[in-house]
């Protein structure tokens, strides 16, 4: 392919905005149908040493061969050192440090949240005709009050949990139940991923049906402690000799046949083409384990490279290109404004303050071959002033 000349910052932009979007992404291949479904799967703690194609030792098939060999490989994608400022930012398109969510996760009973003067994704993508938009997992962006539910921010369904750290069987965090879908709390029974891919793939079944785009957002609390795991997938890591570490790689092959639903679910409406799927993780794996992030320094909870540079792969057949590797860096603010672009309008036409991330299409569908000079920053604080760190 032949090399296309750097451009600056407005040149992208304004290419992006003005003829990519009005000419319906003109992609240097047939042009895609318009506005794409739009599945995002998070996972939690996933460390970068700890998925098939970086590690053999770990089983994870389908994100392996149906997302990062089938799509673009994201080798320099960049997150939060920890779970709420990455969610923040992935639906906002802007740093969280800018409405006060950088610091710290969101605890329970924290009686704060993002500010509902923050647009977020589902709703912007309401104003383009994705009438269905669901969100199916972990939210930790508020809890305390209704404004800062799921369905207050532009979500049309939800089901999981609002805080972290639940237990997978019950449920429960700190003795309380918390397993929700959409106002109500839920009795279910079951494995916590099981659940969240099972709603998430009956969601697109029924979505599907529609002769409108959707929007389907899968934050999995796996593998998140507490380390817990159904024997079966115990029993596939016998041969690990430490415990802990074990169940860790048995969360993660849990969360993979999730994923593996999710994409069945695709596969059965004949809508995989046409459905973009973008997977990664909301920072790096724990440092409990001494190779969970190797080759990168540092692991969750710092602005090293294992803390903040993480796994990450997107698939669109239909607009982006296939079996790719790239090495342009990326990051969890750049996902609301590649989206809209997709969905055929910008932040700024859909209500959103001024965001920090870039429309990444030039980059994904190979119109171009680089991406606007920029700094990326990475904050922690949460164990207070003497422990923070911060990092270009």
């Amino acid at each position: 392919m032949r090399e296309h000349p750097r451009l600056s910052r407005r040149e992208f932009l304004a290419a992006v905005s003005g003829a990519a979007v009005s000419a319906g992404l003109g992609l240097g291949r047939s042009r895609p149908p318009s506005r794409p479904n739009i599945v995002i799967i998070v996972a939690d703690d996933l460390g970068w040493n700890a998925v098939g194609y970086h590690n053999r030792q770990v089983k994870t098939p389908n994100l392996d061969e149906r997302i990062v060999r089938a799509g673009i490989e994201l080798d320099n994608f960049y997150v939060c050192p920890m779970c709420s400022p990455t969610r923040a930012g992935l639906m906002t398109g802007r740093y969280p440090i800018r409405y006060g969510c950088a610091r710290s996760v969101i605890p329970p009973q924290r009686d704060y949240g993002v500010a509902p003067e923050e647009v977020m994704l589902p709703k912007a993508l309401a104003q383009c005709g994705y009438q269905h938009r669901g969100a199916f997992g972990k939210w930790h962006l508020g809890h305390l009050r209704q404004r800062w539910l799921p369905l207050s921010r532009g979500f049309t369904e939800f089901y999981g949990c609002y805080n972290g750290a639940i237990d997978y069987f019950t449920h429960e965090r700190d003795g309380e139940l918390d397993w929700h879908h959409n106002w109500d709390a839920s009795h279910d029974r079951g494995y916590s991923t099981d659940l969240i891919a099972a709603r998430a793939a009956a969601f697109i079944r029924r979505a599907a049906e529609e002769d409108t785009p959707f929007f389907c957002y899968v934050p999995f609390n796996a593998p998140h402690a507490p380390f817990q795991a159904p024997k079966e997938y115990e029993d596939r890591y016998s041969h690990v000799p430490d415990k802990a570490l074990r169940t860790y790689y048995a969360m993660i092959t849990a969360l993979d046949d999730g994923i593996g639903k999710i994409l069945d679910a695709l596969d059965e409406k004949g809508i995989a083409d046409n459905t973009l799927v973008w997977f990664f993780s909301d920072n790096g794996g724990v440092g409990r384990f001494q190779t969970n992030n190797l080759p990168l320094k540092g692991a969750k909870l710092s602005t090293c490279e294992g803390g903040v540079r993480t796994v990450a792969a997107v698939r669109y057949p239909a607009g982006y290109r296939t079996k790719t590797r790239l090495e342009i860096p990326m990051a969890y603010i750049d996902v609301l404004p590649t989206m809209l672009a997709l969905a055929g309008t910008t932040p700024a036409q859909a209500g959103c303050r001024e965001v920090d991330g870039v429309d990444m299409n030039p980059v994904l569908s190979g119109r171009t071959s680089s991406a606007p000079d920029r700094c990326l920053y990475f904050y922690y604080g949460q164990d207070g002033p003497a422990a923070e760190m911060v990092s270009v």
